[in-house]
């Protein structure tokens, strides 16, 4: 789909944004209108952020080189790489939010539906195409998959949001088993598919709808999702609007499926053409014959090839560490950046000595498993939040720190700053949610603790919820919980499946 038919709508955007500010329309009319375009007013009404929509977590150097550009531009300071592998620009005044949303298109990059009851940006696994033990590269599938799904944006309207994911191996990086739609690589070079899962309030996993369908084939799984949700989603209710609920609605799994698969021969009936044919593009650079070795660096199936790993604390880069890197990848061949669920950005296609220089740029990547911890945006910014995320997440990383816990004794955590999830708060071994906590008969900050949570095909569970913890503990309670993990000389993986209790008791202590 041409991005600029999507042009004609921003003058709407612009005239009902001046009357947000000008205090002429109320914040939740805003929210409700602003959606649509990839934008929200952030806390407080007084800024907006942009969400750059980036299909399958691909950064292309053009699409990055227009990014820098407009953190130039507008002078933005703040970026966020969020858990549905887009890119967040933040603080954004009017004409700022308009100027980049219009020029986005120019760089084939669509905002529209980024927000709102629509489809939005279409996962897949960071690695895909270049990681040594995946299925097959399906980066070509979700990317025409994103594409066909952008014509449901302005097509009848769904009860609510639609997720679409796709992995490449068993280790589920975009947890396509519990999404609203997700396409599971096999090892056979075919697609399983599962539908109605999802992370939040009721979290679900997916109910498997088909196995061993052909690549060419997923539109038709598209469609027979868009017609199940227009069909059995839930209009009434907004908490209730989201696919994971028509399991309970209609019955439970089975009958959840029979709809589906209902749908699905409706599409096959149709006559309606939906193959389509998409190869892999391998990538035909070369490797210098040097050699580079760094706990951030990841060879690639490629000879030669490597992938740098760059984790930004939360997520949120340094925006003039964002230029630079910009700056430097522009000239190497073939060369991109990759966004994934976890909030990590892998640079991909790099020869040792372009490798060597990207690890030079991005300096202030995570140094440490626990430091690759994942947030939300947090509540300093989002109107739905409860809580800071970042701010917590900040203070651990500082506490983890100054406590000396090594590498390995804490895992990657995941925060969501309320029960939405956009931490994925459900799915770590660790995991916390905003909430509230009564100290001396007063409401103070908390979150609540989640344990034993993951997102590996086949063995797929939620975190359970092991209590609530003041936000004000919690940097201390890591610090214990590293330290017993450490002392036992096993990493905190291996500690944890040794010792099952320990981590509850450890929690008692706080939650009680």
């Amino acid at each position: 789909m041409d991005t600029h038919v999507w042009k004609k709508y921003i003058p709407e955007f612009a005239e009902t944004t001046s009357k947000f500010y000008d205090g002429s329309l109320n914040q939740g009319d805003y929210k409700k209108f602003s959606g649509f375009y990839g934008s929200y007013a952030q806390r407080g009404g007084r800024a907006n952020m942009l969400r750059l929509r980036m299909t399958a977590g691909r950064v292309t150097k053009e699409k990055m080189a227009f990014t820098a550009r407009m953190i130039k531009e507008h002078h933005i300071s703040r970026i966020h790489f969020t858990t549905c592998q887009t890119i967040q620009l933040h603080d954004l005044q009017p004409d700022a939010v308009t100027d980049i949303m219009e020029k986005a298109l120019d760089a084939g990059i669509v905002t529209i539906g980024g927000g709102g009851d629509y489809p939005r940006n279409v996962m897949c696994p960071p690695l895909s195409g270049v990681e040594k033990d995946e299925y097959f590269d399906v980066s070509p599938w979700a990317e025409a998959a994103g594409e066909y799904l952008m014509q449901f944006i302005t097509a009848e309207k769904m009860p609510r949001k639609l997720k679409t994911a796709f992995s490449n191996s068993p280790q589920n990086v975009t947890h396509a088993t519990y999404r609203d739609l997700g396409f599971a690589a096999t090892d056979n070079g075919t697609f399983d598919v599962y539908s109605a899962g999802g992370l939040g309030i009721n979290p679900k996993l997916g109910v498997k709808v088909a196995e061993d369908i052909a690549p060419e084939m997923i539109l038709y799984y598209i469609k027979a999702m868009w017609l199940t949700f227009l069909a059995y989603g839930n209009y009434e209710s907004r908490v209730k609007a989201r696919t994971r609920y028509m399991q309970e609605a209609l019955g439970g799994p089975q009958q959840y499926k029979n709809a589906f698969l209902e749908k699905l021969n409706e599409v096959l009936d149709s006559g309606e053409n939906l193959h389509i044919h998409k190869k892999e593009q391998p990538v035909t650079k070369k490797g210098s014959g040097q050699k580079i070795s760094d706990r951030r660096i990841l060879e690639q199936k490629q000879d030669g090839l490597y992938t740098a790993v760059w984790h930004p604390a939360g997520g949120i880069p340094d925006a003039e560490v964002f230029c630079r890197l910009n700056d430097a990848v522009q000239d190497m061949e073939a060369v991109e950046m990759r966004l994934s669920p976890d909030e990590t950005a892998y640079i991909v296609n790099l020869t040792a000595k372009e490798a060597e220089k990207v690890l030079e740029i991005t300096y202030d990547s995570a140094q440490s498993i626990f430091e690759t911890s994942v947030s939300c945006i947090g509540a300093s910014i989002c109107q739905a939040g409860a809580r800071d995320s970042q701010a917590l997440l900040r203070a651990c990383i500082k506490a983890v720190r100054e406590a000396g816990i090594p590498d390995g004794a804490l895992p990657q955590i995941h925060i969501s700053g309320c029960p939405s999830s956009c931490g994925t708060h459900q799915t770590g071994m660790i995991g916390f949610r905003g909430g509230m906590k009564k100290t001396d008969g007063k409401p103070q900050s908390a979150f609540v603790l989640y344990v034993n949570g993951c997102g590996i095909q086949g063995k797929e569970q939620m975190g359970r919820d092991a209590g609530t913890i003041l936000e004000t503990k919690i940097p201390e309670f890591l610090v214990k919980l590293g330290r017993a993990a450490a002392d036992s000389g096993m990493n905190f993986k291996e500690w944890n499946e040794k010792n099952p209790d320990a981590l509850d008791m450890i929690a008692a202590e706080y939650t009680a």
